[in-house]
């Protein structure tokens, strides 16, 4: 995509087709074995104790006979992009110069499909190093529709995935993020607005707000990350592409056991999806 022995500016060439000049020069750098494992651990702790800051995630690695420091847990988090969710997130951290915009979803009935999307980022660890995944839900059905592996945390990825969903599923009623900046970037809530979409984000500081996404992130951990470790970003990858392709299909979801009313045995995201969209119903 970007050719360095062109005339053209590699500056230039990102410009044009819309990715950031820092991920064409980035070179992935190994990470120490030893840290890495801190770094899994630490993504484990939080993962399951999502209020731990870096003084409760010392104490408890200190507990499992693992010498670390506060500084150097604070240190590896903002690597790792989190923070304690009674915070925020730290794949969410705002820009100052970014315009946020309010919570639209409390107290709202989510009942169909194509009503509500949700975008969210989490950290991935790898053998070697680690990258992040994007992805967007449809909120009443669970359903990704699609996601991106990226080895930086910029705007462009989350362009790149909410700009598949459209082209794949239409556009919602609402988008709704956290306060990441990635999400408040220009040229994503242009991209939101372009398509006759609401923008909502998560408060600040009101974790319940992002609660649901972070369940996905949980069960996508637990049944597929945790048990590999991810030699290359092409095997994190065709990985999580393949764990998410089940997910949808196969996966039966139990807080999806309840649609239009009657209670049956739990559906996949996919069979939800299809059950709870405006053309089913009518059809129905």
């Amino acid at each position: 995509m970007i050719n360095r022995e062109h005339a053209l500016p590699v500056k230039r060439q990102a410009a044009l087709v819309g990715i950031s000049r820092g991920s064409v020069y980035y070179l992935p750098r190994a990470a120490p074995a030893a840290e890495l494992a801190l770094m899994r651990r630490i993504d484990e702790l939080h993962l399951n104790h999502p209020y731990a800051g870096s003084r409760l995630l010392r104490d408890m690695l200190q507990r499992e006979d693992i010498p670390v420091g506060r500084k150097h847990v604070r240190t590896l988090m903002r690597r790792m992009g989190i923070e304690a969710l009674y915070r925020r997130p730290g794949t969410s951290k705002r820009h100052p110069g970014h315009t946020i915009y309010p919570y639209l979803l409390r107290h709202m009935t989510i009942d169909r499909a194509n009503q509500v999307w949700a975008l969210d980022t989490t950290y991935v660890p790898m053998a070697r190093g680690f990258v992040y995944l994007t992805a967007v839900i449809d909120w009443a059905s669970r359903k990704v529709l699609a996601h991106r592996v990226a080895v930086t945390l910029e705007a462009c990825h989350a362009v790149e995935v909410l700009t598949e969903a459209f082209n794949r599923y239409g556009a919602p009623d609402i988008v709704n993020t956290d306060q990441g900046s990635q999400f408040t970037a220009a040229e994503f809530t242009d991209l939101v607005k372009r398509r006759g979409c609401l923008m909502s984000m998560d408060g600040r500081g009101a974790w319940r707000d992002n609660v649901f996404v972070e369940r996905l992130w949980r069960t996508v951990k637990y049944e597929e990350i945790y048990l590999h470790a991810y030699d290359t970003v092409l095997e994190a990858k065709t990985g999580i592409a393949k764990h998410l392709d089940w997910y949808n299909r196969a996966r039966p979801h139990s807080s999806l056991k309840t649609l239009s009313g009657m209670v049956r045995s739990p559906r996949t995201p996919d069979e939800a999806y299809l059950m709870l969209s405006p053309a089913y119903r009518l059809a129905a």
